[in-house]
């Protein structure tokens, strides 16, 4: 019984690491996307929306895997350790995932536009306004992972 607990536990902790795994890849994915559009806008006013088109795709296969996998963990954390309070932490996680996703684009198409009309005052602004959805969105993933956090080293 004590053997079965205790591989019980590490299984457990194995899944949230790898979870966190997850989230750090996702960073990374965030930031290679990030510098790919910056290279983009260099490329301007002929862009290269070929090489950009490419990094798209790529990083949208790289966050649906990440999704996936996020959503096995969460089916995981659910099923086999009867947690469905984790498994809403990561329900909300990937809508705010969703959601910065769809901000990062719209940041992107933003500064393009600006770079396109510089003499459009209003583009700046919009680039600030979604910069600061951003830093909300940022900050609701941070709090959804700090209580995700709090309530898996809870139960170990």
């Amino acid at each position: 019984m004590l053997l079965t607990t205790h591989r019980s536990i590490f299984y457990f902790q194995a899944l949230v690491h790898r979870f966190y795994a997850v989230q750090a890849e996702r960073v990374e994915a965030y930031r290679l996307f990030d510098e790919g559009h910056e290279a983009y806008l260099r490329t301007g006013p002929h862009y290269d929306f070929d090489h950009y088109r490419q990094l798209v795709h790529e990083i949208t296969q790289a966050f649906c895997g990440l999704s996936k996998e996020v959503l096995e963990i969460k089916e995981r954390l659910h099923q086999d350790f009867d947690r469905p309070d984790l498994s809403e932490h990561i329900d909300k996680l990937q809508s705010k995932e969703k959601q910065k996703l769809e901000l990062t684009a719209k940041l992107q198409l933003a500064k393009q536009k600006a770079q396109d009309h510089p003499e459009d005052e209003g583009c700046q602004e919009k680039i600030q306004e979604v910069k600061q959805d951003i830093i909300k969105n940022k900050e609701a993933l941070s709090d959804i992972l700090q209580d995700f956090k709090y309530d898996s080293e809870e139960s170990v």
